[in-house]
């Protein structure tokens, strides 16, 4: 019973800062929350909550704020990510519904979660080396020249013009093409380059040269993106609310955010989409960023991360929203890579 009140308390706490940016104190707590008990019992679990370091007083007659040890402990007892409102539900099947391709798709939610969280939002593309070949076309342009598109599972589209020796039948086009996707479709990429690179081999005559050409051709566009590991970033206009932080918050914000290494490091491996990480203060793993908080998560297909995104703000982040509105654009995401 006094361990679930004192936890009513600091949930308070850290709502009331979270929503005024104001140190709380008892009096406004009572007035605003209905605790169930008396102004000095709260004035006792306001004191046992800063001998745990959970919260504390910035200056000498101020009320109270939470601490890094606070706000953590307040995450850890979310008993579940809350629902987001049928409006921001329609927000987000709005906005995302309308995208014409992945680039599209990206930048849509970078721009969506910056503005329901009023953070700063981060969007890692997919990437390739952990995606799928979900097939292999190609399209006669003329009897010696091919297109070859590779489709993967992320939703990544990579198209190479293919120049022939010689003129080329549609019936030889289609086994090719049957030849190509037996190999490689839903295969990884690095499986794929391996099984693409032994095809040749296995065909005599005529085939075995057009063969070459393709395989080069698949390989190339494998190649130039394996190791592209790229990020959008949307709402650095929000950093305005972090107040009179700015030497200490913002300027080092602002130098990592030039770095896409530091972004992804920010944002951590992307792990199952179901699960949520809450990384606050001294967790950040980035020297400068001890009062700011990541929130994120992977997505992909299925169960399978491919990319994360998240947001980055202040500690004093309204966790339970930003949480809620990244698993639900994440969510979104995997749903669209999954139909894709």
């Amino acid at each position: 019973m006094v361990e679930d009140r004192k936890m009513a308390v600091l949930r308070a706490i850290v709502e009331d800062y979270v929503s005024t940016q104001e140190p709380v104190g008892s009096k406004s707590l009572v007035e605003r929350h209905q605790l169930g008990v008396s102004p000095a019992t709260v004035r006792n679990d306001m004191a046992a909550l800063e001998e745990e370091g959970l919260i504390a007083q910035p200056h000498t007659s101020a009320g109270r704020i939470p601490t890094e040890k606070g706000y953590r402990r307040f995450v850890d007892r979310l008993s579940q990510v809350k629902q987001l409102s049928a409006a921001e539900r329609r927000a987000i099947t709005t906005l995302l519904e309308g995208a014409v391709d992945l680039d599209d798709v990206v930048q849509r939610s970078v721009r969506l979660l910056a503005q329901l969280t009023r953070q700063v939002a981060i969007v890692q593309y997919p990437t390739l080396s952990r995606s799928t070949v979900r097939h292999v076309e190609l399209v006669t342009l003329s009897s010696t020249r091919l297109l070859l598109v590779l489709i993967l599972s992320t939703g990544r589209v990579e198209q190479r013009v293919v120049e022939l020796p010689e003129g080329i039948s549609d019936d030889k086009v289609a086994a090719l093409r049957l030849a190509v996707n037996r190999a490689v479709a839903g295969k990884r990429i690095a499986d794929a380059a391996e099984q693409l690179a032994s095809l040749p081999a296995a065909y005599e005559g005529a085939d075995r040269p057009l063969l070459s050409l393709l395989v080069a051709a698949l390989v190339e566009a494998i190649s130039d993106h394996r190791s592209d590991e790229r990020v959008r970033v949307g709402g650095t206009a929000n950093l305005a609310r972090f107040g009179d932080d700015l030497d200490l918050t913002i300027r080092p914000l602002l130098e990592a955010l030039e770095e896409h290494v530091v972004l992804l490091k920010l944002l951590g491996e992307s792990g199952s989409p179901a699960r949520l990480t809450v990384r606050i203060g001294s967790e950040v793993p980035y020297e400068g960023l001890a009062s700011t908080a990541v929130v994120a998560t992977g997505y992909g297909p299925g169960s399978e991360s491919v990319a994360t995104l998240g947001v980055l703000g202040p500690t004093r982040m309204d966790y339970p929203g930003a949480m809620a509105s990244v698993r639900a654009v994440a969510q979104y995401l995997s749903k669209i890579l999954d139909e894709g």
